[in-house]
């Protein structure tokens, strides 16, 4: 299997070219073409009721595409997201990662997709109740809205709301005010996240809560 991520910052997209016999697994939405003989199968996401719970609280599609080639040569998929911005990939190789609803794309048929429970803070600064978690051996593909920062963390660092991609599990998230009161609220602030731990994060430089809060007024 071949993978290029093209169209980066903005507008990317990314080419899986599948040998014969290989596999890939993505959002219900996310083939933007494929060729003509390539096999697409759709299905639950992790079964019926794991499915469900994927979908509204996780913010993934309720079925996934698996794209097979049982064809005699290399055979493209093209995959896309549904918001402009860029895409990102992470190997996995026995480990976990966790990703903000929404975020995921694709992923190599090793790589297994279930929730866990985020907290009431991760819901109060707009991150979900529930954080969907990659684990297993393969690469995993996500996307965000705008261009992807990452960030090694040793200790704590401030995150504004909404725009958190992805962390590793053993980090924690603590909701609070980006200041003192008047500070938080009448500085455009609100609330914010603080990352505690060590290891590795994906930030978006946008945010669609913000986008939303930019286009109300002018509506």
């Amino acid at each position: 299997m071949k993978t290029s991520i093209e169209g980066r910052p903005a507008f990317a997209h990314f080419h899986v070219d599948l040998e014969p016999g290989e596999s890939i697994v993505a959002e219900s939405d996310a083939m933007a073409s494929m060729s003509a003989d390539m096999d697409m199968k759709a299905r639950f996401n992790g079964g019926f009721f794991p499915a469900l719970l994927k979908r509204f609280f996780g913010g993934e599609s309720l079925f996934i595409s698996e794209f097979t080639n049982n064809s005699s040569g290399t055979r493209r998929v093209t995959l896309v997201q549904s918001t402009p911005g860029d895409m990102g990939a992470l190997e996995l190789k026995g480990n976990s990662i966790c990703l903000q609803p929404g975020a995921y794309i694709a992923c190599t048929p090793g790589v297994k997709l279930g929730l866990k429970w985020a907290g009431i803070a991760s819901f109060i600064g707009r991150e979900g109740l529930f954080k969907l978690m990659a684990s297993g051996e393969g690469t995993v593909w996500y996307g965000a809205y705008g261009a992807l920062l990452e960030r090694e963390v040793d200790g704590e660092l401030i995150v504004d709301s909404s725009h958190l991609v992805t962390y590793e599990p053993q980090m924690t998230l603590k909701v609070q005010m980006a200041g003192g009161i008047f500070s938080s609220f009448f500085g455009g602030e609100g609330l914010v996240t603080r990352v505690n731990g060590k290891g590795k994060i994906t930030i978006q430089s946008r945010s669609l809560s913000g986008l939303k809060s930019w286009l109300n007024p002018r509506l």
